[in-house]
């Protein structure tokens, strides 16, 4: 995916057209800042690592694993200043590139 170094878009704060510059930040994962919450936990217990959940026996083991592994491709997160106010703004929702190239 190739994005042009300098675009025109709508600047929120001059409430106007302006160019703006392109910059490419790390995007970080949703759940990496918690990874003892009740959703992470979740995940653990499908992989089959921690095995049971609670008191049920035989009910509460794993049956069959969910999806795992990553993703091949990660979403894009641009970041654009404003060459006139020099606010930066951040890209509504990424799109998923394997290699992102910024001209």
């Amino acid at each position: 995916m190739k994005v042009p170094k300098i675009t025109k878009r709508h600047c929120p704060k001059c409430k106007a057209h302006t160019e703006q510059k392109v910059t490419q930040s790390k995007r970080r994962a949703r759940n990496a800042t918690r990874p003892l919450s009740y959703g992470s936990t979740k995940r653990v217990q499908a992989r089959g690592e921690r095995r049971g959940a609670g008191n049920q026996g035989k009910y509460s083991k794993p049956t069959k694993p969910k999806m795992i592994g990553k993703k091949l491709t990660k979403k894009t997160d641009f970041r654009y200043e404003c060459q006139v106010c020099k606010h930066t703004s951040a890209q509504s929702s990424g799109i998923r590139a394997k290699k992102v190239e910024i001209l």
